[in-house]
């Protein structure tokens, strides 16, 4: 039975057309409507990827405005580190009860997008460059949280990968790239986690925006994969109600949007869209309510007895997870032996971080912490004999002449020195790009000056993606914490005291500058058609095929203690399994991440294809001197290939070298097998009828793969290539189909930007309403928050003004006067405006 034929069992079909499309836009900014009628309660979403924002009275989805205090867990730049899905279901969970505490229904993470590049704004609420990293530790979040009877809200959906201009671009993947990197996150949560609500990306996919995207929302999320959950918008990213109620899209928000009910009673009644499609997505609508409303109604779910805790104690406990889980994430990026550090040192506690921490990101996730710790507050705890500098200016990065001698003097007078440095707020959020990977000079400065003073120092980092270290040799010790939420202090304590031994490794690479990267400084794509040129290439996936070193690679984490592997076995059953011995040769407990990647040998796979990918992971503790024999078990998926001449996922036989590792860089073992037709997940006489093939035309299998030319930069890439001119040109052999067409600038639309309004005299003076509009909402800002602000605001489409309060109609009547109906477009606005 289909969604359109199963909606008819809902209650939602007793409601009136105008009712049900009603449903299926937010009330308020974070509220839905209720269906009394029918039995459909509102529904309360928040943001929430690593805890919850809930905002009651002022309402934004920026983080401008404040919201109910709730506990801020490690941002997922920072958990992915741990490679610990159990412990990210815990987060999860806990994020879920902080959400039924305060009556949120959904909330609005995890975000499981792929990190294409490091200078994203956004990259901090991301988990990975690798599908696999990202995929398990969603899913695990999204069953944290629904294991407390709250819908998680999976996102963006699908191929958000740069915020300049991100409600406007077109992120044009070819077809493998997409299936193996982009969406395979996203299939890996719907398919194991089942979550019960996904969102759409602002951003268009190969040509349509991604809230009316047919082929994405209803043949792969809901045909292929069978989601079964409620399809809801980014905020503000539906450009067609009707279009987008057609291709799947089952909420938009924020609300309140009467025009988006409106237009779609106009539309089935002229028979421009089907009353299924209405009927389906109202459906969609009241399972999301009511699977919300059973869980609460049945009480504490899952083990959740948070209500029977005071506050105090409720939070206190969510505060002691956010320290063990941003302790667990912690990566040791390089150690010579200075840490642990003696307790009885005296100690330079050097950078105002270490008393004013950058604890985590700006935009829609910027939570308002319970409780908040410090790293120089918790060695005064430990009873470490410490003195302080301010080293530089916390919101700039700056450093004068007179903190610099101050931080020098400091360290020379000391055994030790920790410099907490890294990247300030107004370097990295929501909403816009990085310009370049370094960090403020003051601070690069401060590092090396205080590493000539005194060679025993250790560098904390905090910040939420990569950065250049061209002083990385200097220092004895660099730990990175990224964004550890908000007991990220005491967990660099607990790391720094040897109190926990460091597990974390890196789930991206960090290389050494911003040239190094596979897109260098052509990222982000300052034209809204966003080529993915570099294909396949993403991450480690690059530097393996160009045989470049990194700074630190993916995988990436030292230890306070050692590891040994030996004993490799590799069987093939129903899948793969891997098994090795895994010692701790050490003097300390520890935990090791295990890492297992596929090589295939020369050229099963055709191209292009990476040297090697990761298929799985484990997390091992062990006591000194224990070992413990450690099984892996992964199934077809690790080795399947997207076939895009066919459209089906297919796994080439031949020969595989199996790699288990300490990191993409550093493999212990490996093995060589053979994969053949019993591993094979590609159907061949499914393919035969799919393209009209007979068998008497099909010699073999082989018959069925027709030879496409692959542009050498795909099949040998070097350092830099993606970065040329001639890059494009490949991509577009590579893309094998026509580019989408790009839309001109003019006529006018609703999806024409602020900055396009600039073609014309009137669009000019139009920034006054602009102004105008924004003028009551920056009011509120800090400098940094209005700074992103204007970023955003050039690149802003038009219709984006609904969810500041502008009525469509208005905004329908601006753009009638761009395209030089100025008196009954002035008419249609004005009277919109201020009927509003």
């Amino acid at each position: 039975m289909t969604d359109r034929q199963s909606a008819g069992h809902s209650r939602a079909r007793e409601l009136t057309l105008e009712e049900r499309a009603q449903l299926l836009a937010g009330e308020s900014h974070w509220k839905t409507y209720d269906a009394p009628g029918a039995g459909i309660p509102s529904l309360f979403l928040s943001d929430g990827p690593h805890g919850l924002r809930k905002q009651e009275s002022a309402q934004d989805c920026m983080g401008i405005a404040e919201s109910r205090p709730a506990t801020c867990f490690p941002t997922a730049s920072a958990l992915a580190c741990s490679f610990d899905p159990e412990l990210a279901e815990r987060v999860g969970a806990a994020i879920g009860e902080e959400a039924r505490r305060q009556g949120v229904d959904v909330v609005l993470g995890p975000g499981v997008n792929i990190k294409r590049h490091p200078l994203c704004g956004r990259n901090f609420e991301y988990f990975s460059e690798d599908p696999v990293v990202s995929g398990e530790l969603g899913a695990a979040m999204v069953r944290g949280i629904q294991s407390r009877g709250v819908g998680a809200c999976l996102k963006h959906f699908a191929a958000n990968s740069q915020e300049h201009a991100r409600m406007v671009s077109d992120s044009v993947v070819d077809e493998r790239t997409l299936r193996e990197l982009y969406l395979a996150p996203f299939e890996y949560v719907v398919r194991h986690a089942r979550p019960w609500s996904v969102m759409t990306a602002y951003n268009k996919l190969n040509g349509v925006y991604c809230s009316e995207h047919e082929w994405l929302l209803r043949e792969v999320l809901r045909g292929e994969w069978g989601f079964d959950g409620a399809v809801a918008s980014d905020w503000g990213a539906m450009s067609s109600s009707v279009a987008s109620v057609r291709a799947g899209l089952d909420l938009c928000m924020p609300g309140s949007r009467p025009d988006h009910a409106r237009a779609l009673v106009e539309a089935v009644r002229s028979g421009n869209l089907e009353e299924g499609c209405v009927n389906e997505a109202a459906s969609h609508i009241e399972r999301l309510a009511r699977r919300a409303k059973a869980c609460q109604a049945k009480g504490s779910v899952g083990g959740a007895s948070g209500s029977s805790l005071s506050d105090e104690e409720f939070y206190r406990a969510h505060a002691d997870l956010a320290r063990e889980a941003a302790a667990q994430s912690a990566v040791l990026l390089k150690n010579d032996g200075v840490l642990p550090l003696n307790l009885d040192a005296r100690v330079a506690v050097i950078g105002a971080f270490a008393r004013m921490p950058r604890y985590q990101g700006s935009g829609s996730s910027r939570i308002n912490p319970k409780i908040i710790d410090n790293i120089w507050y918790r060695l005064e705890q430990h009873g470490v004999a410490a003195e302080y500098a301010d080293g530089y200016d916390p919101t700039t990065g700056d450093a004068d002449e007179r903190q610099l001698l101050e931080a020098e003097a400091l360290a020379a007078r000391s055994d030790m020195a920790v410099v907490v440095a890294g990247l300030p707020a107004r370097y990295e959020s929501e909403g816009f790009d990085r310009k370049l990977m370094i960090m403020p000079r003051g601070m690069r400065e401060l590092i090396d000056r205080v590493c000539a003073a005194n060679p025993r120092t250790v560098v904390v980092l905090q910040g939420g993606a990569p950065m250049e270290m061209p002083w990385r040799d200097r220092p004895a010790a660099i730990l990175l914490m990224y964004l550890s939420g908000c007991q990220g202090g005491g967990a660099a304590v607990d790391v720094l005291v040897g109190d926990v031994n460091p597990s974390g490794k890196l789930a991206e690479t960090w290389p050494v500058d911003l040239a190094q990267t596979a897109l260098g400084a052509s990222y982000p794509d300052m034209d809204n058609e966003v080529l993915y040129r570099e294909g396949p290439f993403v991450g480690y996936r690059y530097y393996d095929a160009v045989d470049v070193e990194p700074a630190f690679p993916f995988g990436h984490g030292e230890s306070y203690t050692e590891f040994s592997y030996e004993g490799l076995e590799v069987r093939v059953r129903a899948g793969l399994e891997v098994s090795f011995t895994l010692r701790n040769i050490g003097s300390r407990v520890g935990a090791e991440v295990a890492q297992v990647y596929i090589a295939p040998v020369a050229d099963v796979v055709p191209p292009p294809c990476p040297v090697q990918w990761l298929a799985g992971f484990a997390k091992i503790e062990l006591e000194p001197g224990e070992e413990r024999r450690v099984v892996l078990r992964l199934d077809e998926t690790a080795f399947r290939k997207w076939d895009a001449t066919l459209h089906c996922w297919r796994i080439y036989p031949g020969e595989y070298e199996v790699r288990v590792a300490s990191s993409s860089r550093d493999v212990r073992l490996a093995a060589s097998i053979a994969v053949g037709d019993g591993l094979s997940a590609f159907n061949p006489e499914q393919a035969r009828r799919r393209h009209g093939i007979s068998e008497e035309q099909s010699m073999s299998d082989q018959a069925l793969i027709p030879s496409l030319h692959v542009p050498e930069i795909y099949r040998h890439p070097i350092p830099g290539c993606f970065t040329r001119p001639e890059s494009a040109r490949a991509f577009v052999e590579l893309y094998t189909r026509p580019l989408p067409e790009r839309p001109p600038v003019t006529p006018f639309t609703i999806d024409s930007t602020v900055s396009d309004m600039g073609a014309r005299w009137l669009g000019r003076r139009l920034y006054r309403i602009i102004d105008w509009v924004m003028a009551e909402p920056t009011s509120k800002m800090n400098r940094d928050q209005r700074a992103m602000m204007q970023e955003m605001a050039a690149d802003m489409p038009l219709r984006s003004l609904t969810t500041s309060g502008v009525p469509l109609e208005s905004v329908k009547g601006f753009v009638s006067m761009l395209n030089g109906h100025y008196l009954t477009g002035f008419i249609y606005a004005v009277r919109s405006l201020f009927r509003k």
